[in-house]
């Protein structure tokens, strides 16, 4: 049996911080986490040195990074993309799509299953999740409208019954058959998520009694407050606040949110109803400038600045560049979020939301050894999956 002992470090729980503690790994499991040091003579050692030691970043909801998208059309783009955000503390992730034609939709699932069984140094790939086409043209952003459609069961019941790696699936819950669509999901055990939507509250609340239980990158691409001659009504943001029990992703980049809707988010929704997200696409961990969104060869070209990606008339954000130690960064510098309550964001939580939080998402004996050290300003040391240290900042040096 392989074991590994992590010493001299501060481990992070979701309620508390143990100072000068020990994890022990044995055969890519969590089997003691303990204060003080722990006798181990068979185990390897990693000497924290001081450092925070953290389960793995979750990321429900990325596009690309490091140059590469998962809509590129290759296995290659997917093991780079797992690569370059293990880099940057992210343990498992949730591979994300835009709309496109339905055939290279089919391709991509494809190339996800294939990238599944190679790859052995990036983030882990939990399942795909699917983002569009059944959206208000309304509120596409970046989503090339070309595909933009209602729900069409002949049409998704194929994709669903083609491959069994999609774990979620977002959509406008207002269109023509999206209920219908989110029932069908819901007893797939596939997750329904509200996305680029101009839902009201009354639609939003129907959609959530269908299985529509998170809201896709809370304030991007969703209604607010409307108004229909005298009449104010409630949009998709009023009814992630209203519903209590209803999840919300966000985009925290300090960009996408500025701090004081940050702070707004995590006053009402709180740590627990609250998952980080990147939505990074593929210019994420790479410098400024021009890049593309989507497909390398037909995608939608972005300019980069500024922090985040734009439509190249700057009318619109196009996804992000964040990485997952920025969104905790962020939030701890910016709102004014704890730090334990700003890792349970991106680790806990969204664990708890695709329901596999039997095995991820915290620090305990019995868990998966996914496992993130960072210093203070939460600069990634190492990222260690499944027990195996995968990234470790001394050997880039």
């Amino acid at each position: 049996m392989k074991t590994l002992k992590i010493f001299n470090g501060h481990v992070i729980t979701p309620h508390r911080i143990i100072r000068n503690a020990t994890v022990l790994i044995r055969d890519g499991v969590i089997t003691e986490v303990t204060a003080g040091d722990l006798d181990a003579p068979d185990a390897e050692t990693l000497d924290a040195g001081g450092h925070y030691i953290a389960p793995g970043f979750i990321d429900l909801h990325v596009h690309g990074g490091g140059g590469h998208d998962f809509m590129d059309g290759n296995v290659a783009s997917f093991l780079r993309i797992a690569e370059l955000h293990a880099r940057y503390g992210t343990t498992a992730m949730y591979p994300t799509t835009l709309t496109s034609e339905p055939e290279y939709l089919f391709k991509t699932l494809d190339y996800y299953e294939a990238a599944v069984k190679q790859n052995s140094k990036g983030a882990q790939l939990l399942g795909m999740h699917l983002e569009g086409p059944y959206f208000a043209m309304s509120q596409r952003g970046a989503q090339d409208p070309r595909y933009i459609r209602d729900p069409d069961p002949e049409e998704y019941e194929a994709v669903l019954a083609y491959s069994s790696a999609i774990s979620r699936w977002s959509a406008a819950p207002e269109l023509k058959g999206a209920i219908a669509f989110g029932r069908y999901l819901r007893s797939r055990g596939v997750l329904a998520a509200v996305a680029h939507t101009d839902a009201i509250y009354e639609e939003v609340l129907e959609a959530y009694e269908n299985g529509y239980t998170l809201a896709t990158h809370f304030y991007s691409a969703m209604s607010g407050v409307t108004r229909r001659n005298a009449f104010r009504y409630a949009g998709v943001i009023e009814s992630g606040y209203l519903i209590d029990e209803m999840d919300v992703e966000i985009i925290a980049d300090g960009i996408h949110l500025p701090p004081p809707l940050l702070k707004l988010v995590y006053k009402i929704k709180g740590p627990d109803r609250t998952a980080l997200i990147t939505d990074a696409m593929r210019a994420a961990g790479m410098p400024p400038g021009e890049s593309i969104l989507g497909n390398i060869h037909h995608g939608t070209r972005v300019i980069v600045e500024d922090g985040v990606a734009k439509l190249p008339d700057r009318s619109s954000f196009a996804g992000s560049v964040a990485t997952a130690d920025r969104l905790v960064r962020t939030m701890i510098q910016q709102a004014d979020v704890p730090l334990a309550e700003a890792v349970r964001m991106i680790t806990a939580t969204p664990a708890r939301i695709m329901g596999i939080a039997d095995k991820k998402g915290v620090l305990v004996a019995g868990k998966d050894a996914d496992i993130v050290i960072f210093d203070e300003n939460i600069h990634i040391q190492q990222t260690i999956i499944g027990g195996t240290i995968v990234h470790d900042i001394r050997s880039s040096l």
